[in-house]
């Protein structure tokens, strides 16, 4: 039996592994484990009595739940699996190739200093008034789909014009920001909410918000809080608080 076991039965018997180990970790953050759970004891069932004990009738019965039930599947967990293709695509590993196979120039990271310190000022500014605000900056994943539910702007970046946006008195100052290829998109516009229970109580909408956004997408939101001024950024899921304007410049610029 194990006479013809070759390389690319492990890889195989790899790629399965991994597979399921990472719809355990998306049931188990979206709390349906138990249903993965169920899934791993129906697909056994199904290849005993199909494959081992080739049992046709119930094979039968259960080859036409398999076909369905995978489309249903598709459909209850629609959110689930998107956010699954997404971390997958957000993979550091990936993006480590990506970014071996196209390096920065120099006069490209002069570009990302001057397209990053207007956004620092801004914000600087805004949080020694306590104004509010919410920035999203695009990396690598489009944001079409939320730069629709704003108001589009498409104009170039600088300090007054956002520190303008965010004003109290301004009608888009209480949605987000939303900037691409370098250029202020759209204003007010509407993020997804964290559903996570973690979250300390303290944090608002706009934190709730951007960490929702974080989670489904690889952009880097700022968050300037409007009760105490302090400087919050989420990325790839993670929430950094009370960040430093150093830190802030240092993690625009980085690539994690």
């Amino acid at each position: 039996m194990f006479a013809d076991f070759g390389i690319k039965d492990a890889i195989d018997i790899l790629l399965v592994a991994f597979f399921f180990y990472e719809t355990y970790l998306l049931m188990k953050k979206t709390g349906t484990t138990t249903i993965f759970f169920g899934i791993l004891i129906f697909v056994f069932l199904w290849i005993l009595t199909t494959k081992v004990f080739e049992m046709r009738m119930i094979g039968g019965i259960l080859d036409k739940f398999i076909n369905v039930g995978f489309i249903l599947l598709i459909v209850v967990f629609q959110r689930e699996i998107r956010e699954f293709l997404q971390d997958f695509g957000n993979n550091k590993g990936i993006k480590w190739i990506i970014k071996l196979l196209k390096p920065k120039q120099r006069n490209e990271v002069e570009e990302s200093v001057s397209f990053i310190m207007p956004i620092i000022l801004a914000t600087i500014n805004m949080a020694k008034r306590k104004e509010g605000a919410l920035i999203v900056i695009q990396q690598e994943m489009p944001l079409n789909s939320y730069i629709k539910t704003g108001e589009e702007i498409n104009a170039n970046i600088s300090t007054r014009l956002i520190e303008n946006i965010f004003f109290k008195n301004s009608p888009l100052h209480d949605g987000a920001m939303i900037i691409a290829n370098r250029r202020i998109k759209a204003a007010g516009c509407i993020l997804p909410v964290s559903q996570r229970q973690d979250i300390p109580k303290r944090f608002g909408l706009r934190h709730r918000s951007a960490l929702g956004l974080a989670e489904q997408t690889d952009a880097k939101i700022i968050i300037v809080s409007e009760e105490t001024g302090k400087i919050s950024l989420t990325h790839n899921g993670e929430i950094f608080v009370n960040v430093s304007t150093e830190e802030l410049q240092q993690k625009l610029m980085g690539s994690n």
